[in-house]
């Protein structure tokens, strides 16, 4: 893949001591698609977009986009209160929906029968809505009834935060029929089905994932890869990427950097896959990161937003793209570019 699309946001300041845990969700100013030639390193802003204020809690302009799904020439994706269709490689806007239940959406995917899959993430729930925002299903990812701890009168578009979260999923896909999705803090996937599987997420916090053959690949966010047979829902490998950068960088005449927030993933083929990586930020502290806690005392050097190519068979980190000068600081969507 010599072109890459990766979605995110444009942080206000960027860097470690930009915004407050209160703050977060006014910390980007704009969502960004760009468009990165993987040989040349060159970076293209495809959109850069505002959510309107209607849409957003306060009166700070911001957005960024959270992962989604590529089928042909149509690219889903979303900001926290929005889900938006694009046709590529033009980037026409074709597609819009908000609702009030949406807060800090994560991800949307569409579904065989032609509607959408879409994760709040604010209120620890999955939504199925048509493409003009019908809401035709809902799940909790916990095992309480719906509309318990949120209620369906409150437009959650303009609530700051509801943090903390019980779940915090991430990640939602179809397998065998069943609507899955990843939950942070369990780590693991669920069917929603109400048939109980899951599936244990090794590592930390399970972020994103990608269905690929007859395996799933998720992130965790501590810096690794988990590949899950898709049959018997066991992982058979857990790949720690972090080793390998590191490795990179001092063969490179650096020295090891502190790991960044791991998400969003693309493999090439079976032993290929791009990666990416954001600069950890201020909020982090606030939350239950055990792994962070553990090794921030080992360097003071924090990796920048990038994407970066592994071969997973021969361990190797092969490739690094820093991302920041380009205006994007954090990274949450890979996909392939169209010609």
């Amino acid at each position: 893949m010599d072109r890459l699309y990766v979605l995110g946001g444009r942080q206000r300041t960027p860097g470690l001591k930009e915004t407050s845990y209160e703050n977060e969700w006014c910390m980007y100013d704009a969502a960004l698609i760009v468009e990165v030639d993987t040989n040349s390193g060159a970076v293209r802003t495809c959109v850069e977009y505002q959510s309107p204020p209607q849409a957003r809690a306060g009166n700070r302009p911001g957005a960024h986009f959270h992962s989604g799904a590529l089928i042909g020439n149509t690219l889903y994706t979303c900001t926290t209160t929005e889900v938006l269709v694009y046709r590529v490689p033009e980037f026409k806007q074709i597609g819009y929906v908000s609702l009030p239940c949406f807060n800090d959406l994560h991800h949307v995917t569409p579904t065989i029968d032609g509607n959408l899959l879409v994760v709040s993430t604010g209120l620890d729930m999955v939504v199925k809505v048509t493409p003009l925002g019908e809401v035709i299903g809902e799940w909790s990812v916990l095992d309480e009834e719906l509309w318990v701890r949120f209620s369906r009168t409150i437009d959650y578009r303009k609530v700051e935060t509801t943090k903390p979260h019980i779940a915090h999923p991430n990640f939602v896909f179809e397998l065998d029929n069943e609507v899955w999705a990843t939950r942070y803090f369990q780590r693991d996937a669920i069917s929603l089905n109400g048939s109980k599987k899951r599936i244990a997420v090794a590592g930390e916090g399970p972020h994103d994932g990608y269905r690929y053959g007859e395996w799933i690949l998720f992130t965790a966010v501590d810096g690794r890869i988990v590949i899950v047979n898709r049959r018997t829902l066991q992982a058979e490998q857990v790949i720690d990427l972090r080793q390998m950068q590191d490795l990179k960088q001092m063969q490179d005449g650096g020295q090891p950097m502190l790991p960044a927030w791991c998400r969003g993933l693309l493999p090439v083929d079976e032993r290929h896959i791009w990666v990416g990586f954001t600069r950890m930020r201020q909020t982090i502290f606030s939350e239950n990161i055990r792994w962070f806690k553990n090794i921030v005392g080992q360097g003071t050097i924090k990796r920048p937003t990038h994407i970066a190519l592994f071969d997973i068979a021969e361990r190797k980190c092969l490739k690094q793209l820093d991302l920041e000068p380009y205006g994007l600081h954090t990274v949450f969507g890979i996909f392939p570019a169209l010609p």
